[in-house]
């Protein structure tokens, strides 16, 4: 296993090694006249400005909650309930804290050097000004996904060697071990989330105000350099779209893969694959790998060859490249490392089926772009319909843009729900999460698509303030148009990932919480679900009123400065462009804490008040209500944005032709200030908000789960109805161990839990012939799998179990004397080995445990009636060591 363990972290060097050429490339382009240079370094001193007093911000939230997880790592549970957890989990978090910013760091680097160099190559063609501003957004990308998978691969490394070097896969030390590594996801998401709002309200502040009063009271161009806030404007493009993005795709990309490997640890194939193992541990890895060179490779294809080449088309052909390479790639990984069957909670499922689930998630990824450039795209029927509303007014065109959005959440949502169902019948839920893992794996040619936009955009800005001939805002705009479409592309796409990414959160903190199952029907569970629902639309109004309110200051100060600084419209006198910048830093870091504060904390008070099961409603409502926001936000604001750019080139309204400076342009312009913190504040975090409400509860699953189980098995009722395998309504008592746990057992016949229990307390021997069959345990007809009813009585035996941790059991799985003799041995051993992976799922250590399928060997009752039969086919257990 070592060899290809090493090869992760590797392949990030790789990626990062890429990173610094490109960087020295662009680096190297010629950055135009002094007048360029000058009004570069303003938005370059701005954006660092901010960065340094954002990171001032966070290392107050940050150490406190690294000292909080070092307290909690430090608590090791009791023997019958044990915390696999670390004080390294605070390391850990740290570690994710600062990869996370330093991701948004380089891009934020990069993109102030690219802008104006991208300014300067379109002088001289579309072809030159793409090549400069892609390379841009490709160090960007394959920074973020060299850091990403250097930072997982290395860590895990470290933590594998630390805690369960040569130990199996399900040991209690490697779950230790994933649990820390949860941590550097938590630091990853958390650092993302303030990222992103404070970046958002920074740039949508400014630029609310420099088109409020900019473009329509003053009626000049969007980035005339007479408009006071169009530097703050620019600045804002790289800490929200850029610097703000990167670290939330960074986040992204390292949840994705934790999630998968949270379910793959649970996932027990030692004796059947070459890695000891560690193969669904290792697969999302790998893919990340495999995708980052994937990504590299695919960014040679991104060129154009004449002005009239679609800049549209060449970034589709480096995104459809870098999702064929993976798919490719993919199909040897999965056959070269995982075993041809595997089994979690009782779902089996092959090899080929993993690989289908990560083309399902290829495909769904794939699906998401283009159903969002369809809707967000110029010259598409969704932004035409803006157009057309913005004839009749200013009310119309934002009708117009709120029904496009509402409207472009049903073929996203239903594509998702087939991806959902798809992975599940192909993998189960690690199918679910490695089709999330398969749709992320092209993260850093999505980044590099993405965060050329911004580039693209300041270009034109700069072009436009430093008065260049209009050819070259043409290009630039040209870009920026192109820029605006993959910019909402990017958004849709890491939506859809957290959508997929969170349900395998979820899982993973299902199993490790002890819940069997999260019941709507019960009152506090349903109000859980309600909240969780309720937050996204709390958070997106925080996020949407700090723009407004900066965006008011930013308004008053640009009228201000017109009004108080003679010679500003007839370039005699330069604007105050530095008190633009301060008010959009101390709006953005004054009012991103709130919003982000809700998605912390939230989770950690349901959790430890109301406990698992009302916590796991709360993230069910949060992941719902979140994904139809993110893709409702985005959408409408990127169509609103490209319905305002169509007037640059003149749109046809009712048989009227209609340019910049028109009434419906003006109608065009409140549409898409509206939409700016739509697609780019509120809308966009979303998928860290759900992400980093999961990321929490898995974090904190281990310690509410001590208390939610002394809780929830404190039976009150003297007896309940339950099914036995027969399927008839059985009664049942209350049975109490020596600590004080109280469980379900039938009150008649010949419970196996009390049996159990006896021979345990009983001075007997251990033999090979004392078993106790189980009476309530349903598995599907002719299958291995479990029925949820089966849950109460393995519950029972894991209980009892972990009360006597000296024992060790086996388990035995028979069937009666009809079909097959082969199929039924083989469907009694895949019986045996499901109930077995049930209790490791409920935490018995797998070393403890065995299974065997006898088939239609011993029976206990005669095979000539069918109620003979019935008694045969059962699952037995025994004791093999006291």
């Amino acid at each position: 296993m070592d060899s290809i363990m090493y090869l992760v972290p590797a392949f990030g060097v790789v990626g990062l090694l890429y990173t610094a050429w490109r960087f020295s490339w662009v680096s190297k382009q010629p950055a135009g006249n002094a007048e360029m240079q000058r009004l570069s370094g303003y938005i370059a001193d701005g954006a660092i400005a901010f960065l340094k007093a954002e990171w001032k911000v966070l290392a107050l939230f940050a150490l406190p909650t690294a000292a909080l997880l070092f307290w909690l790592g430090s608590d090791e549970g009791t023997p019958e309930r044990p915390i696999h957890s670390s004080p390294l989990i605070a390391v850990a978090f740290l570690i994710g804290a600062v990869f996370s910013a330093f991701a948004g760091y380089i891009g934020m680097i990069i993109a102030t050097k690219a802008n104006v160099r991208t300014a300067e190559a379109a002088r001289s063609s579309l072809a030159k000004a793409l090549q400069v501003s892609f390379t841009g957004g490709s160090v960007m990308g394959m920074g973020v996904a060299g850091l990403a998978v250097l930072g997982l691969g290395g860590l895990f490394i470290i933590l594998y060697q630390t805690f369960a070097a040569g130990l199996p896969l399900n040991s209690e030390e490697m779950r230790k071990a994933i649990e820390v590594l949860a941590g550097f996801s938590l630091g990853a998401e958390s650092i993302a989330l303030f990222a992103r709002v404070g970046g958002g309200i920074y740039t949508k502040a400014a630029d609310v105000g420099a088109d409020l009063v900019g473009k329509v009271e003053a009626g000049i161009p969007e980035d005339d350099v007479r408009n006071p806030a169009t530097i703050a404007d620019n600045v804002g493009d790289n800490v929200g779209d850029v610097a703000g993005m990167g670290a939330d795709l960074f986040g992204s990309y390292v949840a994705t893969i934790l999630a998968t490997m949270v379910l793959g640890q649970e996932i027990d194939v030692a004796s059947t694959d070459a890695y000891g193992g560690y193969s669904p541990v290792l697969l999302p890895m790998m893919i990340a790998a495999v995708g980052l060179l994937a990504s590299l490779v695919s960014t040679f294809f991104v060129r154009i060859s004449k002005e009239t080449s679609s800049v549209q088309n060449a970034l589709n052909l480096g995104n459809w490249a870098s999702v064929i390479i993976t798919f490719i790639a993919s199909y040897f990984l999965v056959k070269g490392i995982l075993p041809e069957t595997l089994n979690l909670r009782g779902f089996e499922f092959t090899a080929n089926g993993v690989f289908y689930a990560i083309v399902t998630g290829l495909v769904v990824g794939a699906l998401m772009s283009i159903i969002t450039e369809y809707y967000t795209a110029m010259g598409k029927r969704p932004v035409n319909s803006i157009i057309e509303k913005s004839g009749t007014g200013h009310a119309t065109n934002i009708i117009g843009g709120l029904a496009v959005g509402m409207e472009s959440t049903v073929l996203p949502i239903l594509v998702l729900a087939a991806g959902i169902i798809l992975s599940y019948k192909f993998a189960g839920l690690y199918g679910v999460s490695i089709a999330a893992a398969g749709m992320m794996a092209t993260t850093a040619m999505q980044l590099a698509i993405d965060a050329f936009g911004p580039i693209a955009d300041n270009a034109g800005g700069i072009a436009e303030m430093s008065q260049l001939p209009p050819e070259v805002r043409e290009r630039t705009d040209n870009l920026d148009a192109v820029g605006n479409t993959t910019a909402a592309t990017g958004k849709g796409f890491a939506i859809a990932s957290a959508a997929l990414t969170s349900l395998a959160l979820f899982a993973a903190f299902v199993g490790i919480a002890g819940i069997r199952a999260i019941d709507i029907y019960k009152a506090d569970v349903l109000a859980g679900l309600f909240v969780g629902g309720m937050i996204p639309f709390i958070f997106s109004a925080l996020c949407i009123s700090a723009v407004g309110k900066a965006a008011m200051e930013m308004v008053n100060e640009v009228r201000r400065q017109f009004r108080e600084i003679p010679g500003i419209m007839e370039y005699e006198a330069e604007p105050e462009y530095e008190k633009c910048v301060a008010i959009s830093t101390q709006a953005s870091l004054r009012q991103m804490i709130l919003p982000g504060a809700i998605a912390l904390i939230t989770p950690v008070l349901i959790g430890f008040t109301m406990g698992p099961e009302v916590l796991g409603g709360l993230l069910a409502g949060v992941t719902v209500s979140g994904v139809l926001m993110g893709i409702f936000q985005s959408n409408a604001g990127g169509a609103w944005d490209n319905a305002k750019k169509s007037f640059e080139k003149g749109v046809l309204i009712d048989g009227a032709m209609y340019y910049k400076g028109s009434d419906p342009h003006k109608a065009s312009v409140t549409g898409d200030t509206v939409g700016d913190p739509f697609k780019d504040t509120s809308g966009p975090s979303m998928n860290i908000l759900i992400k980093l409400m999961s990321i929490v509860s898995l974090v904190i699953a281990p310690y509410i789960a001590v208390i939610s189980n002394d809780i929830d098995n404190v039976i009150e009722e003297p007896a309940v109805e339950v099914l036995p395998i027969d399927g008839s309504m059985t009664p049942t008592d209350v049975y109490e161990l020596e600590n004080g746990l109280k469980m379900n057992i039938a009150r008649d016949g010949s419970p196996v839990e009390s049996n159990l229990v006896d021979f345990i307390r009983s001075d007997r021997p251990v033999d090979k012939t004392t078993w106790f069959d189980f009476d309530r345990l349903l598995f599907e007809t002719g299958k291995e799998t479990l029925k949820p009813e089966s849950q109460e009585q393995l519950g029972n035996i894991a209980e009892i179990l972990k009360a006597y941790p000296s024992v060790n059991a086996k388990l035995g799985g028979y069937t009666d004397n009809t079909g097959d003799p082969d199929m039924n041995m083989k469907l009694s051993a895949d019986r045996a080995a499901s109930v077995k992976q049930s209790l490791v799922n409920m935490g018995i250590d797998a070393s403890r445990l065995e299974s065997e399928g006898y088939g239609e060997q011993y029976p206990v009752a005669s095979n000539d009636t069918e109620a003979g039969r019935a008694q045969n086919r059962r699952t037995s257990i025994r004791v093999t060591k006291k």
